[in-house]
């Protein structure tokens, strides 16, 4: 699971969903959605289904390494679940996830396949867009624990040979909800309070700090086991109890590299700046999307109060509050509206103050408790 360096470089700001027209649309849309391979028989029954974009294609992300997901690649999750365990009717979100460090082509084939896939299922699907370490409450339900690594999926150790594996350092952390993260392989990192993997390939160090929950080191070895089992049992381990930064073991300082060597760096999907939370201040906007006059129109309807009266059923509405950014399709918008709402909210985004904020898009009678809450 090295982290592999994608040489395309390019910059969030500049990005675009309206892909239309575009090359990547010219590749995606070789197939229609009734054709995709990747969607035959699902949404058919009570399950989570991930995919991995690669070239253009919609490939199966293997069940075992569902909630590990790598910031160089993007995904699909389509969750089928039932609102009514009585009824028989099946509901559906379909999420489009976007890593840090995917390029344009793969996240806006994401988009575009998260479309396709909401009309091979009828329309029915809530649509939403996520991006890495912004998710929603409702993506990171799904998982138990969450795994960021860094790279693509074919830098992982199953696709490197032992001998060219790069150093990974893990860290795992959170009570209830635990998260591991691939971060720098840096000794900086390491803390007191929680539990941190030095991931050597075929010698895996588990740092357990002092202050480290029992949440974070059953998580840990949970990781530790499944890395062990994907090689084979090759690799040996050493537990590192009741660990301080004031006394970090010499076998252990041995590996990090010496303070001031350079690391690599890669194109990043945002900035620094992006990654800060919403400003409380922050005023609410609600927009209007709209091909009345004969031309696609996206203008500001309210700022800083905006009231579900000024809602129109003909038209598509965008309503960024600062943190959640909700995509409301009216019953009578027409089918270029629909099929531009979520392009148009993305696209709006990238030059707002708050650009990774999730994106949901409901249609008129599915309004959820979160999207009634936006409102004033």
């Amino acid at each position: 699971m090295a982290g592999l360096v994608k040489a395309k470089k390019y910059d969030w700001k500049d990005s675009n969903l309206a892909l239309f027209g575009s090359d990547v649309e010219k590749n995606v849309k070789k197939s229609s959605a009734m054709e995709e391979k990747a969607w035959k028989g699902c949404g058919q029954k009570v399950e989570l289904k991930i995919w991995r974009i690669v070239k253009f294609k919609v490939v199966d992300w293997p069940k075992e390494d569902y909630g590990r997901f790598y910031d160089g690649d993007s995904y699909i999750i389509l969750n089928t679940y039932k609102k009514d365990p009585n009824s028989e009717e099946l509901d559906h979100d379909v999420h489009f996830y976007i890593g840090k460090y995917s390029s344009q082509d793969e996240y806006g084939t994401a988009a575009y396949k998260t479309v396709e896939l909401d009309t091979y299922l009828d329309d029915k699907p809530i649509q939403h867009r996520e991006v890495m370490d912004h998710e929603s409450p409702l993506f990171k339900s799904y998982f138990k624990t969450i795994s960021k690594m860094k790279g693509g999926a074919e830098s992982g150790f199953r696709h490197v040979e032992p001998k060219k594996y790069v150093p990974r350092l893990v860290h795992v952390s959170g009570n209830k909800k635990v998260t591991i993260k691939e971060v720098k392989f840096k000794k900086d990192y390491l803390n007191d309070d929680d539990v941190f993997l030095v991931d050597l390939g075929l010698k895996i160090f588990q740092w357990n700090g002092d202050n480290s929950s029992m949440n974070e080191r059953f998580a840990a070895g949970k990781c530790v086991t499944q890395l062990k089992s994907e090689r084979g049992g090759k690799p040996t381990v050493e537990v590192l109890d009741n660990c301080t930064v004031a006394e970090i073991p010499e076998e252990l300082l041995e590996v990090f590299p010496e303070e001031g060597q350079p690391g690599t760096k890669r194109s990043k999907f945002f900035t620094k700046k992006d990654e800060t939370d919403s400003d409380p201040g922050y005023e609410k906007v609600l927009f209007r999307l709209s091909e009345e006059s004969g031309e696609m129109k996206f203008t500001e309807v309210a700022r800083g109060r905006v009231t579900k009266s000024q809602l129109d059923s003909n038209d598509v509405f965008i309503l960024d509050s600062g943190k959640h950014c909700h995509v409301w399709v009216g019953s009578g918008a027409s089918s270029n509206e629909k099929k531009n709402g979520l392009s148009y909210a993305h696209n709006y985004l990238t030059k707002s103050a708050n650009p990774l904020q999730p994106i949901t898009v409901i249609g008129e009678g599915q309004e959820t408790k979160e999207f009634h809450a936006a409102f004033n």
